[in-house]
């Protein structure tokens, strides 16, 4: 898969993109297929290494919407649409900057809709805030 990783906290130029393995989930995550995401200002605050938790190189990305391709539990089918955010996405572990995104299942709501993706990435985040 293709994923945007940041080299290191610095200028737009720190990023690249990778081939990387597509990640097999533990019985607690699920792997989703990114449809769409949203850009935020954590995430840019991130990238300028104002948040000295995360380690680099990292994937940001604190939301995402997109199908699912692998839920061990079988609480989620493969396809069905999901949106997942926060809970560490992009910070703790490798967000959605990427094809494929690995998160933990406690994060992940489904979702039925008529929207376009790039709409519907936009939302996760912006719901939670306005909620």
């Amino acid at each position: 898969m293709r994923a945007v990783v940041l080299k290191e906290a610095g200028g737009t130029d720190n990023f690249i993109i990778l081939q990387r393995p597509i990640p097999e989930p533990l019985f607690d995550q699920v792997l989703i297929k990114v449809k769409a995401f949203g850009l935020n200002r954590s995430e840019l605050m991130t990238r300028k290494g104002y948040s000295p938790n995360v380690q680099f190189p990292r994937v940001l990305g604190i939301e995402c919407v997109g199908e699912i391709e692998k839920d061990p539990s079988g609480q989620f089918l493969p396809g069905q649409k999901v949106a997942a955010f926060m809970g560490g996405m992009g910070r703790d572990f490798d967000g959605s900057y990427a094809e494929f995104v690995l998160v933990p299942r406690r994060i992940v709501l489904p979702f039925e809709s008529t929207l376009e993706w790039h709409v519907l990435g936009s939302l996760p985040e912006m719901f939670q805030t306005a909620y």
